[in-house]
């Protein structure tokens, strides 16, 4: 399998990667869960340590491809003769949390106007819903250092997200982890979800009613349980691949 940019020989598990990214990219742009072409999706290159694929910086999410992705190494810099720009600046959490965190092959960061709004909120996201209570107990918070280009700030995000498949950037927006793409996707969009629906909630101006503590905690258990007992997870991001394929299959290019 050949890079259609550079001819370079390609492993069919880079390849099943960059699809998986791109199609990502793709869906994020069709929640709207985009920022024109700043933030990021990055994924870890099989095989490869130290080399991870991001989107070629100047794109709009719906333009992403498995061949226009950037391959780069911790510091962000290019390790390919991919003719697109990157932005090395945009890396500094992404690296952070590929760097330390073993099990995050894949990590996705946006600010999408809900997201921005709880994490500018001193509580946070709050166990008001069934959607919020997948994230009870398991999202981080990372107070605002101002734009992230400092690399001494890498460690202490890192200490944010801890073990959490979820860390929300204080004033700033939110990122997910995940094992796989349609694990880091999906922990997104119903993080995302749940900050959509406490806004609406709070909007409305009535008295919340919150899930107390015991049961916030069966309920996240109950979640974890459906994704690893009955493939709910890989039934979903087969969903979403449709999805990513009925919009537009060109992302596969």
């Amino acid at each position: 399998m050949l890079d259609k940019k550079s001819a370079a020989p390609m492993s069919k598990a880079e390849y099943e990667t960059r699809v998986e990214l791109a199609a990502c990219y793709r869906l994020a742009a069709h929640y709207k869960m985009t920022d024109v072409i700043y933030t990021h999706i990055t994924a870890r290159v099989p095989g490869e340590p130290g080399r991870f694929l991001i989107n070629p910086y100047g794109y709009l999410w719906e333009e992403i491809t498995a061949s226009s992705l950037v391959k780069i190494d911790v510091d962000g810099n290019k390790v390919d003769d991919s003719p697109n720009r990157v932005n090395p600046a945009g890396f500094t959490i992404h690296s952070a949390v590929h760097m330390t965190r073993h099990d995050a092959a894949w990590v996705m960061h946006t600010h999408t106007r809900a997201g921005v709004a709880v994490a500018s909120l001193a509580d946070g996201l709050l166990p008001l819903n069934q959607i919020a209570l997948q994230f009870y107990g398991r999202t981080g918070y990372h107070d605002y250092e101002g734009i992230a280009l400092d690399l001494d700030e890498r460690e202490r995000i890192v200490t944010s997200l801890g073990a959490n498949p979820a860390l929300i950037l204080r004033n700033h927006g939110l990122l997910t982890v995940g094992e796989s793409a349609g694990q880091m996707f999906s922990n997104m969009f119903y993080l995302n979800r749940a900050c959509e629906i406490q806004e609406s909630t709070l909007a409305m101006g009535r008295p919340v009613l919150e899930v107390e503590e015991k049961l916030a905690r069966h309920v996240t258990e109950q979640y974890d349980k459906m994704a690893v007992d009955d493939g709910d997870l890989v039934l979903e991001w087969d969903a979403q691949m449709r999805i990513a394929d009925r919009l537009d299959p060109g992302f596969r290019d």
